[in-house]
């Protein structure tokens, strides 16, 4: 009997070794990194307590928080085991403004933006966003902008990169098989490699020259981009002229090789309340700039208005050269009303363009409208759709959703315009990584995220160390690319020939029915 207890009470011993851990609560590894704000750094205008007027702040750990004011910085240095991205927080409150409360975040003495951390009543967390640190030591300082938050603790810990996995599913189940086969491409390419492009100067500029950028590439490289922007704007029911855009992109595709991509620079007229439809309207009196017209764009999405009737024309003229495209199996990277929320905003005040002077709400109709239009109306199945979008917090409002984009966007311009390195007169290599996640964490991992215009190329030192996954880069025309102002001549030939750039003599046949075989996509070595 004895015996047959021991017995049993071994076999409940091993059940429990080996089955218990199914019912006990899994615990994550500890962060690389965390300190309690009042062992940081502090300049004297900050206090380190425990209440706010009288008012206590359960909740906290440590022996108390910072009361950052209206100025101050926190400082606190931070070793890490390898150079890399890593994850950067704080546990905070803010009871102040439901707005946000504007504060700045500096490593290495380098500037990472602004963030307005959200009103919280309770201790919460803020995510600054994944930053390249060094290996070794590194200084981490958090700068009042408006200030008035509260600081409990911040932390530093390895970042939990996305593995950039993304499924070659198009949004439209007709897709042609040549958009079916550069969207099989473009998913192996992620994450492994970026893929090099230039966008090309439109309307006759450059004396009518179009391959003066990549020319210029070319002899500086020895190698050309496997990506070229194009744009239909002058393809409009105003002041429309053939400028032998599609031409161009069938020769790109067709006969060198080459990925197209397209924007869509569409003008309204300025004078829309005397505007007729269909009448000649020369160049100069269009634009897309919403403080330049009367054009309402509320009216646009509305069936019967001038407005919309308007929209319907550019879509019709639109329509007219992806048809071309398509019966040439051109497929295209289609980025349609793009830059829509410019300087952040839901209700349009910082649109840059007509398209988005409405708002988030009416945007997203419009392009619901485009979509529809060409899809369904027009038969159009050549088109890979790409949003471009913003990291602000109203960003993902704006986001038409993931039935309707293949591609998210971003254009860089960071070399004289929203740059925080305290630099000027010099490109910016930065490879704005933390950008890039937040873009990837928009749709869940689930589409890519391409920089889709820029002025400076970043690194391909930056773009490797950071692990930063941008399907692809394309640069403005002209000074964007060529002066040495946005782009450092040697940085850019390092660039076109490193292993990690795929540029156009690497590209696979990307026509169907020629027998060519597929070209398997090797990692770059991060090394």
């Amino acid at each position: 009997m004895k015996n047959q207890l021991t017995k049993a009470s071994a076999l409940m011993l091993v059940f429990v070794l080996m089955f218990g851990w199914m019912n006990t609560p899994v615990h994550a590894d500890p962060p690389l990194f965390t300190i309690e704000s009042e062992n940081a750094q502090l300049t004297s205008d900050l206090q380190v307590v425990t209440e706010i007027y009288g008012q206590p702040k359960p909740g906290f750990s440590g022996s108390g928080f910072v009361w950052m004011q209206n100025s101050g910085t926190i400082t606190f240095n931070v070793t890490v085991p390898e150079t890399g991205m890593y994850a950067i927080s704080t546990q905070y409150m803010q009871e102040l403004s439901p707005d946000g409360r504007l504060q700045y975040l500096t490593v290495n003495g380098v500037t990472k933006g602004s963030h307005m951390l959200p009103y919280s009543t309770a201790w919460s967390n803020y995510d600054f966003g994944f930053h390249k640190l060094n290996q070794g030591i590194n200084t981490i300082q958090v700068k009042a902008g408006w200030g008035f938050a509260y600081f409990d603790t911040f932390t530093v810990d390895h970042a939990d990169l996305d593995p950039l996995d993304v499924q070659p599913v198009l949004t439209d189940p007709e897709a042609t098989p040549e958009t079916q086969l550069l969207m099989n491409y473009l998913t192996e390419v992620y994450g492994n490699h970026i893929i090099s492009g230039q966008q090309e100067i439109y309307g006759g500029g450059n004396n009518g020259d179009t391959e003066l950028e990549f020319e210029w590439i070319h002899d500086l490289s020895g190698k050309y981009p496997a990506i070229r922007g194009f744009d239909f704007m002058n393809y409009n029911p105003l002041y429309g002229w053939e400028d032998g855009t599609t031409d161009r992109m069938i020769d790109w595709v067709n006969n060198r090789g080459g990925i197209a991509t397209a924007a869509w620079h569409i003008n309204v007229p300025r004078q829309f309340d005397t505007y007729q439809l269909g009448e000649f309207v020369d160049w100069k009196e269009a634009t897309y700039k919403p403080t330049e017209t009367n054009f309402n764009t509320a009216n646009a999405v509305i069936p019967g208005t001038k407005e919309y009737e308007y929209v319907m024309l550019t879509i019709a003229d639109l329509a007219e050269q992806l048809q071309i495209l398509q019966d040439h199996d051109v497929p295209v990277i289609f980025r349609p009303y793009h830059e829509a929320e410019g300087n952040g905003g839901l209700n349009g005040e910082g649109a840059w363009f007509w398209w988005a002077s409405a708002g988030a709400d009416v945007y997203k109709q419009l392009w619901d409208l485009l979509y529809t239009e060409l899809t369904e109306t027009y038969d159009l199945h050549n088109l890979i759709w790409t949003y471009n979008s913003y990291v602000y917090s109203t960003s993902p409002a704006w986001y038409p959703g993931d039935d309707q984009v293949d591609l998210v966007g971003y254009d860089k311009y960071n070399t004289i315009y929203n740059r925080y390195d305290g630099l000027s007169g010099v490109p910016n290599e930065d490879a704005i990584t933390s950008i890039f996640y937040q873009l990837v964490d928009l749709t869940g991992g689930q589409k890519m995220v391409a920089m889709t215009e820029n002025d400076t190329v970043p690194s391909v030192q930056n773009l490797m160390e950071e692990k930063s996954g941008w399907l692809y880069f394309c640069p403005w025309y002209g000074e964007h690319l060529m002066s040495s102002a946005f782009n450092n001549p040697a940085t850019l030939k390092t660039l076109y020939q490193s292993d990690y750039v795929i540029t156009l003599d690497e590209l696979p046949n990307l026509k169907v029915g020629t027998g060519a075989p597929r070209v398997s996509i090797t990692p770059a070595d991060n090394e």
